[in-house]
């Protein structure tokens, strides 16, 4: 009896295997009795549907404008920390905004300083301005930096004030009227401000972009795939109502919390990419019910019952997967698992509630407008379609493709298992020459303004005055100890990497002053605290960038000091993702090793499933850095400019994204296998089954995601392109190197301890396991 309920339960059932009957097992699990009852109010339901997608287009369609574009900081940072302590306290900080102002001649001709000065102080003015210098009203003893070296260029440094949001919209007024021809000067602009608006602005084209491209190729290999025009038009029906419901559920969050404006890039990606799994694993599987002889009602109850099962339980583990982003405090990441965790639960609500009843009220006519007709012959009957015995079940699939590949590989599993273990871990030998960086200018297009504006500033200009360091001293002791101050800002102008520190007591440089009190530096607030600005000479992303904050937080100082600015801010960006790093690999592998475990009952198979998916992703990364730091292979990818830098945030949203996506493929591979190891108990027939009854619709399944992560790719912002290259490739991979050849070899030498479990956790799984009935 044992035996026989083993053989209904599995995950997905057996095209060959015959159907519950009335009053067996099957007949009284409760999704089965979903499919029914969604057949029945099928009108009704799709009407919902219909009606729910309308009252969406409002509210989610314009949720790009309510967005941010920042969030690749830690708030609870020392960095972010000095950040705030200078506009609270002084109303000042590093500058956010610059200006590039070319003159005709020499910046120092006096009609230029005239039109400079005034320029600067009609900036001062503007609502939202907190400070704005210039070349033209800093001392000329230490205005030198602000001048290009052939003398005709000359920087505005503003500081705006408010959150990223307000900063934002400030330079969205201020930039359109200050650009451009400004009496006899002709201005450019750039900046932390800047670069947001233009990324924002540049994420929204991509995004239609994207779309626009993508369109035709997904519809031309949807009609190949699902084979009729009408079957072709459900995934796009479950991609609709998961993308809308997820700007809406955005739209909502972003009243409540600061939400990241890629998080609509990753939902019409994931959206529609999961759409497509989902639709085709339940449509195929409503083919085979409906094939075996069954009626559209019971078709689809038992399409539920099986594939929509999977699709549940596949859906939990990316959406788990998913959620490990949210403990990161950088807001950026945790809204992508905002939007992934969304999008994955309303694509699988779809797939169980609007899919069984669309499929309801098609029923035959699924395969209505069958454009592979044409180009087929009609295919022998085969057992698998007529409804043979359990006992033929597992033999049907024995001649495609697939389950030869499983053979060829399981023959001689060592061999190969070496083989594409060698290959994979190649492929990901150049992430250990990664280098980590965070978005500037250099993530837009070549031809952006605010990269080539600050692209014109690295070159021409000695010094990097828009990404000085600040030191905050909040208890440096009043304004009558200045003498200390001075001693501390002669001995961090000596340190290695540094340009010059200005400070309320003047400018010094290689130990020593060497101006009067800058423009540019701070002075002394109510209560001691004051700041030095310091200059560097090294990129601030960069190592040396880093090892000269950790220089400067290890001196001794006046009083506590807080270090602020980009090199800082890269510093503590690193340590904060390596401190919650183990946390977030603890929530994907053990959500993972537990989920699998209450799907299989098997103890090595879950462990199985993490190491393979990981060996998965080392292609992944070994390309961010051979592709994208280095610049290899840039014709096959797109142009983008190479800055010899990973963004430090690619790799875990990478991790966690592709982990889920190839915990989607995997799943539905162990529910075949499983199902027909439950019926004949042999390992080796259950995996060349399982991947032959699977290898088709997973890699089908991968191709239609991998076009929209490539069109993903089509960005012009760099890390956008970078999430695009990686997921499509980590998908390729995943559904024909590591599910075809890996997964069999590694299962065929495990044998059948593949489904062994210690006495306790057989009887933990006997009252937990997740059954059909």
């Amino acid at each position: 009896m044992r035996k026989a309920a083993n053989a209904t339960t599995a995950a997905e059932g057996s095209s060959s295997a015959p159907g519950p009957g009335p009053g067996k097992p099957a007949d009284r699990s409760r999704l089965a009795a979903l499919g029914r009852f969604l057949v029945r109010r099928r009108v009704p339901v799709l009407l919902a549907v219909l009606l729910a997608v309308a009252a969406a287009i409002p509210v989610g369609g314009g949720v790009a404008d309510r967005l941010s574009s920042g969030g690749f900081t830690d708030p609870a940072a020392e960095s972010s920390k000095a950040q705030e302590f200078l506009a609270d306290r002084f109303g000042s900080g590093v500058p956010n905004l610059v200006l590039l102002a070319h003159a005709p001649g020499p910046v120092d001709d006096p009609r230029t300083a005239t039109a400079g000065q005034d320029l600067t102080r009609q900036l001062a003015q503007e609502p939202g301005v907190l400070s704005a210098v210039s070349y033209w009203t800093t001392p000329r003893a230490s205005a030198q930096p602000l001048k290009a070296r052939d003398g005709r260029s000359a920087l505005v440094l503003l500081r705006l004030g408010g959150d990223e949001d307000r900063v934002r919209a400030t330079a969205k007024e201020l930039v359109p009227r200050f650009t451009g021809r400004q009496g006899v000067l002709r201005l450019s602009a750039t900046g932390e401000a800047q670069i947001s608006a233009e990324v924002q602005e540049q994420s929204e084209q991509d995004l239609f972009r994207a779309e626009a491209y993508a369109a035709p190729v997904i519809l031309l290999i949807l009609l190949f795939v699902f084979g009729s025009a009408v079957a072709a038009g459900l995934p796009l029906l479950i991609g609709v109502f998961s993308i809308l419901g997820t700007f809406v559920v955005l739209q909502a969050l972003s009243r409540l919390t600061s939400v990241s404006v890629f998080a609509v890039n990753i939902t019409t990606a994931l959206g529609l990419g999961l759409a497509i799994d989902y639709s085709l694993f339940i449509v195929t599987r409503f083919r085979e019910e409906m094939a075996r002889g069954l009626g559209t009602t019971e078709a689809v109850a038992q399409s539920v019952r099986t594939a929509g099962r999977t699709v549940l339980f596949s859906a939990l583990t990316v959406a788990l997967s998913l959620s490990a982003l949210l403990v990161f405090p950088l807001y950026f990441l945790r809204s992508f698992a905002y939007a992934g965790v969304a999008v994955v639960a309303l694509a699988a609500f779809a797939a169980v509630v609007v899919l069984p009843a669309a499929l309801g009220l098609l029923g035959p006519r699924i395969d209505a407008l069958d454009v592979r007709r044409l180009f087929r012959r009609r295919p022998k009957p085969r057992a698998a379609d007529q409804g043979t015995g359990p006992g033929q079940a597992a033999g049907a699939a024995t001649g495609g493709f697939w389950h030869r590949l499983a053979t060829a590989v399981m023959r001689r599993p060592v061999l190969c298992a070496v083989g594409v273990v060698t290959l994979l871990v190649v492929l990901g030998l150049p992430f250990t020459r990664v280098s980590f960086g965070l978005v500037d200018d250099r993530v837009l297009p070549g031809d952006a303004p605010a990269h080539r504006t600050a692209q014109f500033v690295r070159e021409e200009f000695a010094s990097r005055e828009n990404s000085s360091l600040s030191l905050v001293v909040p208890d440096a002791g009043g304004s009558g100890d200045r003498q200390r101050v001075a001693a501390y800002a002669s001995r961090v102008s000596a340190m290695p990497g540094v340009t010059r520190v200005d400070t309320v007591t003047g400018s010094y440089a290689a130990g020593r002053q060497v101006a009067a009190p800058s423009a540019v530096s701070a002075s002394f607030a109510a209560g001691g605290a004051g700041w030095l600005s310091v200059v560097p000479s090294v990129e601030p992303y960069s190592s040396a960038g880093t090892e000269l904050v950790e220089r400067l937080r290890a001196d001794s100082a006046p009083g506590t000091v807080l270090v602020g600015g980009d090199a800082a801010v890269l510093a503590d960006t690193r340590d904060t993702l390596a401190d919650r790093l183990p946390e977030a690999a603890l929530i994907v592998g053990g959500t993972t090793v537990v989920l699998l475990f209450l799907f299989t009952g098997s103890l090595l198979i879950p462990f199985k499933a993490v190491l393979l998916n990981l060996l998965s992703l080392t292609a992944t990364f070994g390309a961010m850095v051979y592709v994208f730091q280095e610049g290899h292979l840039r014709a096959l990818v797109g142009d983008f400019t190479v800055t010899g830098l990973v963004d430090i945030t690619m790799p875990v949203l990478m991790f966690c994204v592709a982990f889920g996506l190839s915990m989607d493929y995997e799943v539905f591979l162990l529910s075949r296998i499983k199902e027909v190891y439950a019926e004949t108990g042999d390992n080796t027939l259950a995996v060349a089954v399982g991947l032959e009854r699977t290898g088709r619709l997973v890699s089908a399944a991968a191709a239609l995601v991998a076009v929209v992560m490539i069109a993903l790719a089509t960005s012009g912002i760099t890390f956008l392109k970078l999430l695009g290259v990686g997921l499509a490739l980590a998908v390729l991979l995943d559904a024909t190197l590591v599910r075809g050849v890996l997964v069999p070899a590694v299962m065929k030498l495990a044998g059948r301890a593949n489904w062994w479990a210690p006495r306790p956790l057989r009887r933990l799984h006997a009252r937990l396991g997740l059954t059909e009935e």
